[in-house]
């Protein structure tokens, strides 16, 4: 098969976000939050958890340490208790009081809003920051890459990225700005009705006519069977 052209790919990315936007027109998060301290540790929180997992404890959370003064003087242990169902309870739970302590240090208890700043918050990578610049600030500053939409760009051939960093950067490159705001929150919803990875939907799949895998087992239904 010969190698598809950079022009070509990106067509295709352009339709594929053309359909989402038709599929998913008004996606929303999963998680629920008030104010984006809150975004922030609830999507800290989601880390290689369901997002109903985080909604089942973030009531509680926010209920005893609401703002990031409060959490700054929270004891990591008494959060870990309230979070504990959810997976790396005991590393999160750190991360959301020394995440509160920095806010309110260095950044006059106020989440910072850019992407910078909010990288150098304990536990927020890229990923975390992409998400609160757009759904806090209105700041569309990259594509949030996770496990969803790091799977559906591989599938979907606009990425051979080994990290979900290095697929955030192919994807940049060849979707335009202008339609980088809803791919995270639209490519989720999709990951989850159509492109799981146990066992993706190819036949009738409203992008099986662009996408290169549809019908073929990958890295991700082959390690499930």
């Amino acid at each position: 098969m010969s190698r598809e052209s950079k022009s070509s790919k990106r067509e295709r990315a352009c339709e594929i976000c053309r359909r989402m936007g038709e599929l998913y027109p008004d996606a929303e998060s999963a998680l629920s939050f008030r104010d984006p301290f809150e975004l922030v540790i609830c999507v800290l929180l989601s880390a290689q958890t369901t997002d109903a997992a985080v909604n089942r404890v973030t009531p509680e959370l926010f209920r005893r340490w609401p703002d990031p003064q409060s959490m700054a003087a929270a004891d990591p242990e008494e959060v870990g208790e309230v979070i504990r169902t959810i997976g790396f309870w005991r590393a999160k739970s750190r991360h959301c009081v020394e995440a509160a302590q920095m806010i309110v240090s260095d950044f006059g208890g106020e989440v910072p809003g850019t992407m910078e700043e909010l990288c150098q918050l304990p536990g927020v990578g890229r990923k975390t920051a992409n998400i609160v610049l757009n759904k806090a600030f209105g700041v569309v500053d990259g594509i949030a890459v996770d496990t969803h939409v790091y799977r559906l760009a591989t599938r979907f051939g606009l990425t051979r990225a080994k990290t979900p960093l290095d697929a955030e950067k192919d994807l940049l490159d060849i979707i335009p700005r202008e339609l980088w705001g809803p791919v995270n929150e639209e490519w989720i919803h999709f990951g989850r009705d159509v492109c799981t990875a146990r066992a993706p939907k190819c036949v009738g799949c409203p992008m099986a006519d662009i996408c290169p895998s549809a019908g073929r087992p990958d890295r991700y239904t082959k390690r499930k069977q």
